[in-house]
């Protein structure tokens, strides 16, 4: 049961940890909760669910659970510290629940939505690291955030693909996600870092998706620089400033995490792999590969 709940967004219910939102009943027509796919946070944990008219009984939040509406006008009804309320919902509708809450829900009829949970301690590094106290929050039946929204919007979408721009951006989002939320959200809003310098975050994605599309070929930087609109220069450092590595090394983790996956998955002479993630060579190839993992591309598909 633990190794289960591990894997999944869970409360205490009766002294047991176990799913927040429970698994369908089998069936061909029984929609699974994703993303299926390992997720590339410690921490941090993200579902996408159909959910049905249900009643989810009295539980306890372990971690600070966030829900985003995606489709559907259910009335939710919930019941919490001796209060209790029904709003009304519609895709975008947000809810923010901290760790430590006792609540009971029910919606009244179908929705898709995205549920995401933050450990403590993570948050509690976070404010660390901004300098302030460790954080508290309040139930939010209803929150507006436009930012938030954006947030786990393109945090779902990332899952839904199998994380196609890696765990680079995926971690680049999750400290978006808690910076947003101990500076919006907390009981005593914590200061929020300058982001000057780096990429906007929409431009940071669309120099990702240039490099990850163009993995198979020499890419020059002047190429991914005029993409954006910027001097190979200022692109570079922007880069850099944005996510703590060059371009280069961004490009190069991507083509050996595209690597693994076709020697784990294909039958296909090392040579073939290494051109067809942009080495120039099988050599060069084999050299970053012992590199990044410690064993050579013959020896870690071995081992798998």
């Amino acid at each position: 049961m633990a190794d289960a709940a591990a894997s999944r967004i869970s409360v205490l219910r009766d002294a047991q940890l176990v799913p927040l939102i429970p698994s369908p009943r089998p069936g061909p027509r029984a929609p699974q909760p994703g993303p299926s796919a390992p997720q590339p946070w410690n921490g941090i944990l993200l579902e996408r669910h159909s959910v049905p008219a249900v009643e989810i009984p009295e539980h306890e939040h372990r971690d600070l659970c966030l829900h985003l509406q995606l489709t559907g006008t259910p009335a939710m009804e919930w019941w919490s510290d001796g209060r209790h309320a029904v709003e009304r919902t519609a895709p975008g509708s947000l809810v923010l629940v901290p760790a430590g809450t006792r609540d009971r829900l029910r919606w009244q009829s179908g929705s898709e939505r995205l549920i995401l949970s933050v450990a403590s301690s993570v948050l509690a590094q976070a404010a660390a690291e901004l300098d302030t106290a460790a954080p508290e929050f309040r139930q939010r039946w209803t929150l507006d955030d436009s930012g938030l929204r954006q947030l786990l919007t393109e945090m779902g979408r990332e899952a839904a693909a199998g994380w196609p721009l890696g765990a680079l951006y995926a971690g680049l989002l999750g400290q978006r996600l808690t910076t947003r939320l101990l500076g919006a959200h907390a009981e005593s809003p914590a200061p929020l870092p300058s982001a000057r310098g780096g990429l906007p975050m929409p431009r940071l994605r669309r120099a990702m998706d240039f490099l990850t599309a163009n993995l198979g070929r020499d890419l020059h930087l002047d190429e991914v620089a005029r993409e954006l609109e910027l001097s190979p220069f200022h692109f570079a450092r922007r880069f850099r400033q944005s996510t703590g590595q060059t371009p280069y090394q961004y490009l190069l983790d991507q083509r050996i995490a595209q690597a693994k996956r076709l020697l784990r998955e294909r039958d296909w002479p090392v040579q073939e792999i290494a051109a067809m993630t942009g080495f120039s060579s099988a050599v060069n190839f084999g050299r970053a590969f012992r590199q990044r993992t410690g064993q050579t591309p013959g020896a870690w598909r071995r081992a798998r």
